[in-house]
């Protein structure tokens, strides 16, 4: 099941490449014609480039939610135990599947109504937009579920990040430098 949910990670990941390259054309497009009269002024692109906004937007708190950068405030104070930092992961998890319920839930039948319309412009069905909600909802749900068996030890995590090397540090970077020549405490025996 880990490796499904991996594969559809990345497939996220994808997509959210995909629609920022989407999101280009028509923002460079309307950018465009504004300065350059050769351009035409197409009322489409405007259109286009909401849709894709909402798909980036709904797509990357997917892709946040797995990987922990999305809803999760320290809120609580910093546990001293095991079982309170377990508790208070799971407070969060929590919320955060609940938010996807009730974006499951609502989102529904606001997808419904979204199947019922299109779009002025381009006349695209709306459903296309609406369906944005359920589909984050179940997908947060997904992640939630993921990261709680983690937390509680089910299944395994992915592997910790080893800090960098030292010896492999970037010299145009100020704080690598700094640390470089930071002069080492010799002991006088």
């Amino acid at each position: 099941m880990r490796k499904l949910i991996d594969v559809y990670y990345r497939l996220l990941q994808v997509v959210l490449t995909l629609l920022i390259a989407v999101l280009i054309v028509p923002v460079a497009m309307q950018i465009a014609s504004r300065y350059f009269d050769f351009v035409p002024r197409y009322i489409w692109t405007e259109e286009i480039a909401r849709f894709a906004f909402i798909w980036i937007i709904m797509v990357g708190a997917a892709i946040a939610v797995r990987d922990g950068t999305h809803f999760d405030v320290d809120l609580l104070p910093e546990a001293k135990s095991r079982a309170g930092r377990l508790l208070a992961k799971l407070i969060v998890n929590l919320s955060i599947g609940f938010a996807g319920i009730v974006f499951l839930v609502w989102g529904y039948d606001f997808a419904l109504l979204g199947a019922r319309q299109r779009s002025e412009i381009a006349s695209l069905p709306m459903l296309s937009i609406y369906i944005a909600w359920p589909w984050v909802g179940a997908t947060w749900l997904l992640f939630v579920a993921e990261r709680i068996a983690i937390d509680v030890g089910w299944i395994e995590g992915p592997p910790p990040r080893t800090p960098p090397d030292d010896s492999a540090a970037d010299p145009d970077d100020p704080a690598s430098r700094a640390k470089q020549a930071t002069p080492k405490t010799v002991s006088h025996q």
